[in-house]
């Protein structure tokens, strides 16, 4: 019984100090230029099924950070899509973001889209949490803004495929399939 007491007071000073780690690490990233931008998901029925937090870093990278749920389980495409609307249909999001004009997919030499991203992978309970980096899009200004209005069409969305995305066939998008989710990206 000594031990466990001892061990309670040990885990609350880690625990004070893991809180006091990431209270500096928000303040230097806001301090160092953050920006944040979120996505609400929606089925095609127009239901909330989950979000996304998009932050970035003093160094240019943005941390992509998605939770959904009511998925089939599997791998499913997600991408970042050219405009910034779900409705009346999911295609209303445009095609994948690419202002750089590079050839779809991770793994394909001559790409990648800006907006292409590792495929969600979803458990048997029907959630995904997907957790990434890129450079290839920005949450400030610049040519690879996620909040892009020269080409006419306003920010940016999110798009949750049916189907896994090889990370290479371009004329398919990976062979992705069918839209299932949309997520409008907004700054914070």
């Amino acid at each position: 019984m000594a031990a466990s007491r001892k061990l309670v007071p040990a885990i609350g000073a880690f625990g004070a100090l893991l809180a006091m780690t990431a209270a500096f690490v928000g303040t230097s990233a806001a301090g160092s230029g953050a920006r944040q931008a979120s996505a609400s998901f929606v089925d095609a029925g127009g239901a909330v099924i989950g979000w996304a937090k998009l932050v970035e870093d003093g160094t240019g990278l943005v941390h992509v950070n998605v939770h959904v749920s009511g998925l089939t389980p599997g791998l499913h495409g997600i991408h970042i899509h050219s405009v910034a609307a779900c409705a009346p249909t999911f295609a209303a999001a445009g095609g994948h973001y690419n202002p750089l004009t590079r050839q779809h997919g991770l793994l394909n030499p001559a790409g990648a889209h800006a907006g292409d991203l590792p495929n969600l992978i979803v458990n048997t309970e029907g959630i995904a949490h997907l957790d990434a980096t890129t450079d290839r899009v920005t949450l400030t200004d610049g040519p690879t803004t996620l909040f892009d209005t020269t080409s006419g069409a306003v920010g940016s969305a999110f798009i949750i495929h049916a189907n896994e995305d090889d990370q290479v066939t371009d004329a398919t998008n990976g062979g992705s399939g069918g839209r299932i989710a949309c997520g409008v990206i907004v700054a914070d």
